[in-house]
């Protein structure tokens, strides 16, 4: 998976099968409340089965939490009523299609780049260019194996949900999809192109962000999630920058909670220096990135 297409959903990245060091940190926080703790976990969306089992200090923070807190409330999604949204937001219905929206010169470099990765571009031909750039990654990802069943925020769900553990959102379903509607035209037409040419060579870069994910290596996940928006600077800003602004508020206001809380988030909104942790910290909130416990695995 290249950079940016990685960058964009942060979206799994299937590891070789290695063992783990002992001490090495991960891509997870702790800040400290008056009276409680908030863990910050950065999340792969989609993962295999042979990326489990997670580190364990994941599932120590798990056992701690009293409520998981992710970008949507996962145990409250209805399949139906998402598809129905994804339909509203992202399919063309007055007799415009995707061809229309990108361009002869744009239509005819996807026409191209899809016909290199064996995606059949007429298939999208009544989508937005947001929802056929999403449309078309998922389709690469599960083409090698990934699943959004194994990926950290379902696999916690799962738990959550036998526990008998809450399950909060910090958004709503129809808020991200706005957020990706609501992009510009040019925005969205660049989202696609990138997506489409990129998913040719989706296994360059896998190995290395999963690692860095891993190992909690802070600096390898900051240019590689998020140095591919350099020349994109709108979505960097409607999908991270301002909502990592937004959630710092929420999670601001968790830290004066009595229950503990795992929030469960994007990995790329966990780094560099607009990251949740690093905007916390400038609040004033004490927090630490956790490692793996020496000899675990």
């Amino acid at each position: 998976m290249t950079r940016f297409v990685c960058s964009l959903f942060l979206l799994a990245c299937s590891p070789l099968l290695w063992a783990d060091t002992a001490g090495h940190p991960v891509t997870l926080w702790r800040a400290e409340g008056t009276t409680n703790a908030v863990y910050l976990l950065g999340s792969i969306h989609l993962l295999r089965a042979e990326d489990h089992p997670l580190p364990t200090v994941i599932d120590a923070a798990y056992e701690d939490a009293e409520v998981l807190v992710m970008e949507l409330d996962m145990d409250d999604l209805d399949a139906a009523a998402m598809q129905q949204l994804f339909n509203e937001n992202g399919v063309l219905r007055d007799g415009t299609t995707l061809e229309d929206l990108m361009g002869e010169r744009l239509y005819a470099q996807a026409e191209t780049a899809a016909e290199a990765i064996d995606i059949p571009i007429e298939m999208l031909a009544q989508s937005e260019p947001w929802l056929a750039a999403i449309t078309v990654e998922m389709m690469a990802l599960y083409r090698i194996g990934f699943n959004p069943m194994l990926g950290v925020e379902m696999h916690m769900t799962s738990k959550a949900v036998g526990d008998g553990k809450p399950v909060e959102g910090l958004e709503l379903a129809q808020e991200q999809l706005q957020f990706l509607d609501g992009l510009s035209l040019q925005a969205q037409r660049d989202m696609l192109l990138q997506t489409l040419e990129e998913s040719a060579n989706m296994g360059e870069t896998i190995d290395e962000m999963i690692r860095a994910w891993r190992y909690g290596d802070i600096d390898t996940l900051e240019s590689g999630l998020l140095d591919s928006f350099g020349e994109h600077r709108e979505l960097h800003d409607v999908l991270v920058t301002q909502r990592n602004i937004r959630w710092v508020q929420q999670i601001d206001e968790l830290l004066d909670e009595k229950d503990d809380y795992l929030v469960i988030v994007g990995a790329m909104h966990l780094v560099g220096a607009e990251g949740v942790p690093n905007l916390l910290a400038e609040k004033g909130v004490q927090i630490r990135q956790l490692s793996e416990p020496p000899g675990l695995r």
